[in-house]
Protein backbone atom coordinates (compact mmCIF):
# COMPACT_ATOMS: atom_id res chain seq x y z
CA UNK A 1 0.00 0.00 0.00
CA UNK A 2 1.16 3.62 -0.96
CA UNK A 3 1.39 5.92 2.26
CA UNK A 4 2.18 8.73 3.01
CA UNK A 5 5.50 10.51 5.35
CA UNK A 6 3.10 13.37 6.82
CA UNK A 7 -0.49 12.94 6.65
CA UNK A 8 -2.49 15.47 5.30
CA UNK A 9 -4.56 17.20 8.07
CA UNK A 10 -7.48 20.10 8.23
CA UNK A 11 -8.06 21.69 11.41
CA UNK A 12 -11.00 23.22 12.74
CA UNK A 13 -12.29 24.53 16.19
CA UNK A 14 -10.44 25.06 19.36
CA UNK A 15 -6.76 25.37 19.04
CA UNK A 16 -6.19 25.04 22.59
CA UNK A 17 -3.25 21.70 22.32
CA UNK A 18 -4.92 21.03 25.95
CA UNK A 19 -8.43 20.62 24.49
CA UNK A 20 -10.11 17.27 23.69
CA UNK A 21 -9.26 16.31 19.70
CA UNK A 22 -11.36 14.47 17.55
CA UNK A 23 -10.57 13.38 14.77
CA UNK A 24 -12.61 12.72 12.08
CA UNK A 25 -12.36 10.12 9.51
CA UNK A 26 -14.01 10.35 6.09
CA UNK A 27 -15.96 7.44 3.94
CA UNK A 28 -14.40 5.98 0.84
CA UNK A 29 -13.51 7.75 -1.93
CA UNK A 30 -14.08 10.81 -0.19
CA UNK A 31 -10.93 13.27 1.29
CA UNK A 32 -10.77 15.73 4.37
CA UNK A 33 -12.14 18.49 3.80
CA UNK A 34 -15.31 16.82 3.39
CA UNK A 35 -15.91 15.58 6.68
CA UNK A 36 -14.51 18.78 8.41
CA UNK A 37 -17.54 20.12 7.18
CA UNK A 38 -18.76 17.99 9.71
CA UNK A 39 -17.18 20.01 12.71
CA UNK A 40 -19.32 23.75 12.19
CA UNK A 41 -22.39 21.76 13.75
CA UNK A 42 -20.64 20.19 16.43
CA UNK A 43 -19.17 21.65 19.81
CA UNK A 44 -16.80 24.78 19.76
CA UNK A 45 -14.84 24.31 22.56
CA UNK A 46 -13.62 21.11 21.15
CA UNK A 47 -10.32 20.73 18.25
CA UNK A 48 -10.93 18.59 15.45
CA UNK A 49 -8.92 17.01 12.85
CA UNK A 50 -9.90 15.40 9.93
CA UNK A 51 -7.08 13.18 8.51
CA UNK A 52 -6.88 12.47 4.67
CA UNK A 53 -6.37 8.39 4.41
CA UNK A 54 -3.70 7.23 2.34
CA UNK A 55 -4.91 5.06 -0.37
CA UNK A 56 -5.89 6.85 -3.92
CA UNK A 57 -9.62 5.99 -4.37
CA UNK A 58 -11.34 7.06 -7.67
CA UNK A 59 -11.53 11.10 -6.75
CA UNK A 60 -10.69 10.80 -3.02
CA UNK A 61 -9.49 8.38 -0.73
CA UNK A 62 -9.31 5.18 1.51
CA UNK A 63 -8.06 3.62 4.61
CA UNK A 64 -8.09 0.28 3.39
CA UNK A 65 -7.96 -2.70 0.52
CA UNK A 66 -11.62 -4.48 0.87
CA UNK A 67 -12.47 -7.87 0.03
CA UNK A 68 -15.99 -6.72 -0.27
CA UNK A 69 -17.96 -3.86 0.86
CA UNK A 70 -17.10 -3.36 4.57
CA UNK A 71 -14.93 -6.48 4.67
CA UNK A 72 -11.18 -5.12 4.98
CA UNK A 73 -8.22 -6.96 4.04
CA UNK A 74 -6.51 -7.70 7.33
CA UNK A 75 -2.95 -6.76 6.06
CA UNK A 76 -3.79 -3.60 4.54
CA UNK A 77 -5.95 -2.61 7.68
CA UNK A 78 -2.91 -3.57 9.88
CA UNK A 79 -0.77 -0.96 7.46
CA UNK A 80 -3.08 1.82 7.65
CA UNK A 81 -3.86 1.82 11.20
CA UNK A 82 0.31 1.27 11.78
CA UNK A 83 0.46 4.31 10.02
CA UNK A 84 -2.51 6.56 11.83
CA UNK A 85 -0.74 5.61 15.03
CA UNK A 86 2.89 6.68 13.82
CA UNK A 87 0.82 10.51 12.84
CA UNK A 88 -1.33 10.43 16.91
CA UNK A 89 1.42 9.60 18.79
CA UNK A 90 3.60 12.02 17.31
CA UNK A 91 0.96 14.67 17.29
CA UNK A 92 -1.18 14.00 20.22
CA UNK A 93 0.48 13.57 23.31
CA UNK A 94 -0.59 10.76 25.02
CA UNK A 95 -2.68 12.17 27.86
CA UNK A 96 -5.05 14.96 25.93
CA UNK A 97 -8.49 13.08 25.16
CA UNK A 98 -8.88 11.71 21.68
CA UNK A 99 -12.43 10.59 20.15
CA UNK A 100 -12.79 9.45 16.94
CA UNK A 101 -15.36 9.97 14.59
CA UNK A 102 -15.57 7.76 11.59
CA UNK A 103 -18.46 7.65 8.51
CA UNK A 104 -18.93 4.81 6.33
CA UNK A 105 -15.36 3.41 5.50
CA UNK A 106 -14.04 6.02 8.18
CA UNK A 107 -16.24 3.93 10.79
CA UNK A 108 -14.46 0.74 10.22
CA UNK A 109 -11.58 2.40 10.34
CA UNK A 110 -12.22 4.19 13.67
CA UNK A 111 -13.53 0.55 14.92
CA UNK A 112 -10.30 -0.93 14.15
CA UNK A 113 -8.41 1.57 16.21
CA UNK A 114 -10.18 1.47 18.73
CA UNK A 115 -10.97 -2.15 19.32
CA UNK A 116 -7.12 -2.49 18.20
CA UNK A 117 -6.14 -0.09 21.76
CA UNK A 118 -9.14 1.19 23.29
CA UNK A 119 -7.35 2.49 26.26
CA UNK A 120 -5.95 5.21 23.22
CA UNK A 121 -9.16 6.79 22.86
CA UNK A 122 -11.55 8.60 24.85
CA UNK A 123 -14.10 7.67 22.56
CA UNK A 124 -15.66 6.49 19.04
CA UNK A 125 -18.69 7.45 16.79
CA UNK A 126 -18.97 4.89 14.10
CA UNK A 127 -21.63 6.44 11.81
CA UNK A 128 -23.19 4.56 8.88
CA UNK A 129 -20.83 1.53 8.75
CA UNK A 130 -19.32 -1.53 10.06
CA UNK A 131 -16.39 -2.82 12.35
CA UNK A 132 -14.29 -4.19 10.68
CA UNK A 133 -14.65 -8.21 11.92
CA UNK A 134 -12.56 -10.89 10.75
CA UNK A 135 -9.57 -8.31 9.71
CA UNK A 136 -7.20 -8.90 12.31
CA UNK A 137 -8.23 -6.63 15.46
CA UNK A 138 -10.06 -8.48 18.63
CA UNK A 139 -13.76 -8.61 19.06
CA UNK A 140 -14.14 -10.45 22.59
CA UNK A 141 -16.57 -10.14 24.83
CA UNK A 142 -16.12 -6.76 26.73
CA UNK A 143 -13.17 -5.50 24.64
CA UNK A 144 -14.62 -2.29 25.29
CA UNK A 145 -15.43 -1.90 28.89
CA UNK A 146 -16.52 1.39 29.69
CA UNK A 147 -15.81 3.07 26.48
CA UNK A 148 -18.14 5.87 25.28
CA UNK A 149 -19.22 4.82 22.06
CA UNK A 150 -21.68 6.10 19.53
CA UNK A 151 -23.59 4.18 16.64
CA UNK A 152 -25.76 5.41 14.05
CA UNK A 153 -27.30 3.17 11.37
CA UNK A 154 -30.09 3.57 9.04
CA UNK A 155 -32.72 1.00 8.45
CA UNK A 156 -32.37 1.58 4.43
CA UNK A 157 -28.78 1.28 4.12
CA UNK A 158 -28.00 -0.61 0.85
CA UNK A 159 -24.68 0.49 0.96
CA UNK A 160 -23.28 -1.63 3.88
CA UNK A 161 -24.44 -5.33 3.80
CA UNK A 162 -27.27 -5.52 6.59
CA UNK A 163 -25.82 -8.68 7.70
CA UNK A 164 -22.61 -6.25 9.49
CA UNK A 165 -25.03 -3.45 10.46
CA UNK A 166 -26.77 -6.22 12.74
CA UNK A 167 -23.47 -7.33 13.97
CA UNK A 168 -21.80 -4.46 14.23
CA UNK A 169 -25.28 -3.03 16.61
CA UNK A 170 -25.51 -6.72 18.71
CA UNK A 171 -21.79 -6.74 19.15
CA UNK A 172 -21.44 -3.13 20.61
CA UNK A 173 -25.15 -3.15 22.66
CA UNK A 174 -24.51 -7.36 24.21
CA UNK A 175 -20.92 -7.54 23.80
CA UNK A 176 -18.31 -5.29 23.76
CA UNK A 177 -18.73 -3.80 27.20
CA UNK A 178 -19.27 0.10 25.86
CA UNK A 179 -21.14 2.56 27.32
CA UNK A 180 -23.29 2.43 23.72
CA UNK A 181 -25.29 5.26 22.64
CA UNK A 182 -27.49 4.13 19.72
CA UNK A 183 -29.97 5.10 17.13
CA UNK A 184 -31.39 3.87 14.08
CA UNK A 185 -33.30 5.68 11.58
CA UNK A 186 -35.59 4.97 8.74
CA UNK A 187 -32.94 6.87 6.18
CA UNK A 188 -30.01 5.79 3.70
CA UNK A 189 -26.67 5.79 3.94
CA UNK A 190 -26.12 9.36 4.57
CA UNK A 191 -25.63 11.87 7.74
CA UNK A 192 -28.68 13.60 8.65
CA UNK A 193 -29.69 16.60 10.85
CA UNK A 194 -31.15 14.63 13.98
CA UNK A 195 -27.61 12.15 13.87
CA UNK A 196 -25.84 15.41 13.72
CA UNK A 197 -27.46 16.92 16.16
CA UNK A 198 -27.33 13.46 18.41
CA UNK A 199 -23.45 13.08 17.99
CA UNK A 200 -23.03 17.26 19.49
CA UNK A 201 -24.89 16.21 21.78
CA UNK A 202 -22.98 12.84 22.78
CA UNK A 203 -19.73 14.88 22.08
CA UNK A 204 -21.28 17.84 24.70
CA UNK A 205 -22.21 15.27 27.26
CA UNK A 206 -18.63 13.55 27.07
CA UNK A 207 -16.81 16.53 27.46
CA UNK A 208 -19.15 18.00 30.64
CA UNK A 209 -18.11 15.09 32.28
CA UNK A 210 -14.20 15.46 31.12
CA UNK A 211 -14.01 12.25 28.93
CA UNK A 212 -12.34 9.64 29.09
CA UNK A 213 -8.87 9.58 28.81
Amino acid sequence: MATIDAPVVATAGSDDPEAPLVVLLHGRGSHEREILALSAHLPAGLGYAAVRAPISEGAGFAWFANRGIGRPVASSLRTGMDWFRGWLDAAVPVGRPVVLVGFSGGAAFAGGLLLDDPGRYAGAAILYGTLPFDAGVPVDGGRLAGVPVFVAQGDQDTVIPRELLDRTWQYLHDESGADVTGRRDPVGHGLTAPVTRTLAGWLEERSALGLRS
